[in-house]
């Protein structure tokens, strides 16, 4: 029985998958605005974790004929999940998991420090050789396109390969229900994909104006299929999403060196990978018609397809499998969905709050990670319930170990 429910306001319908959680009123009225573009094949899908983002909504699957828009895409291109069972079981990790913390953190760069004249944190000062040659596989179509865009030159790139981020990016140890240890990660395309993102949306923006078309949102500025600026995208996008991916092999590949040198024990890793992305544009098959299908926090749920919903970082994680619902264009969400901004929750979630809902969690118990507080986000059970019918869990995760940028 499907679990989704239709709005239609002048455009074309929006399912959502949303009984039972949060629905702010400005994710009803940002999906409305998507759906009444002239190039929407069928409808738009909202998934459960679905809120409020910057020209489209965080949540949403947007299947488009003959155009591209590049704010629905965002600027963490590429952005995802990762994770690797281990051969480890909980007992074989110590009652103080403050030295696995330290070491992985050691590991791997991550959070952001802006000061003029000094390294920011976030970033390589000297590349290692294992990111060497990670990006040696990426570095041919990068002088490509930097030539192409310029304003892809100085930017972090080969720096960021093999970094966390900051925001709601984190590393985990975790436990499956079989007490089975897991390592997941959350990152994306980092700066470089930010500045692609940004570039883009800004051409598709001056594109609108000197065509005279009137948008609902400026934000949902579009790059019409056959255009040289459609093609540039469409090809800066692909190696951003791919640098992504190698983002987060790379540093899972850390994470796993670090633990064993934590624990001081070798261990089996990889017995079960998934690798997948929630911010990105896709070419697909649906109902018909070849479409380009842009994800905008949301994960390919193809039938028997693996994919990640993370919770917070005090919450359930679940590895699931794809059920391969063509009404949500074979899609399910990405994590939990925030119901508070950062700004928000910084001001109504106290530190003894937090204290309590990260209990048992190693990891960061200061102010300046509160906006990353459970309570900021939907309830992932509630968030798992109304999606039933677009995915079923394979592994239900708890982390042990949080690193926060």
């Amino acid at each position: 029985m499907a679990n989704y429910e239709v709005m239609q306001d002048g455009g074309v319908p929006i399912k959502t998958w949303t009984k039972g959680v949060p629905f702010e009123d400005e994710a009803r009225a940002q999906l409305k605005n998507i759906s009444r573009l002239p190039f929407i094949h069928k409808w738009v899908a909202a998934m459960p974790d679905v809120h409020l983002g910057k020209g489209a909504t965080i949540g949403s699957v947007v299947p488009t004929l003959g155009a591209v828009i590049p704010a629905a895409v965002g600027v963490d291109i590429g952005c995802g999940m990762m994770a690797v069972k281990t051969s480890l079981t909980a007992k074989q990790l110590p009652d103080n998991l403050s030295a696995v913390r330290f070491a992985m953190e050691a590991a791997i760069p991550h959070g952001r420090s802006m000061r003029r004249g000094r390294r920011d944190k976030g970033a390589w000062c000297d590349i290692p050789d294992d990111v060497a040659a990670a990006w040696s596989g990426l570095s041919e179509r990068f002088d490509v396109l930097q030539e192409k865009h310029k304003v892809l030159k100085n930017t972090n790139n080969v720096k960021h390969l093999g970094t966390l981020g900051t925001g709601n990016h984190f590393v985990e140890v975790c436990l499956d229900e079989n007490q089975a240890v897991w390592i997941m990660l959350h990152s994306g395309s980092r700066g470089v994909g930010n500045r692609i993102g940004t570039h883009f949306i800004d051409v598709a923006k001056k594109d609108m104006e000197r065509w005279q078309i009137q948008l609902p949102d400026s934000d949902l500025s579009y790059l019409p299929e056959g255009s040289d600026h459609f093609n540039d995208y469409i090809e800066a996008v692909d190696w951003a999403q791919n640098f992504a991916r190698v983002n987060r092999e790379v540093m899972m590949m850390r994470a796993i060196a670090a633990l064993k040198s934590s624990l001081g024990m070798e261990f089996n890793a990889q017995l079960e990978a998934v690798n997948c992305h929630h911010n990105y544009v896709s070419r697909e098959h649906h109902y018909g018609k070849d479409v380009l299908v842009t994800r905008k926090g949301a994960v390919r749920a193809r039938k028997g397809e693996m994919g990640i919903i993370p919770g917070s970082m005090g919450a359930k994680s679940f590895i699931v499998r794809g059920l391969g619902a063509q009404e949500s264009f074979c899609s399910c969400s990405h994590g939990a969905g925030r119901v508070m901004s950062r700004t928000k929750a910084k001001k109504l979630v106290s530190m003894e709050e937090h204290l309590k809902a990260t209990d048992g969690v190693e990891c960061r118990k200061d102010a300046d990670v509160i906006d990353e507080t459970p309570s900021a986000y939907k309830p992932i059970e509630k968030v798992m319930a109304a999606q039933s019918d677009l995915v079923e869990v394979v592994y239900t995760l708890k982390q042990v170990v949080c690193v926060k940028g």
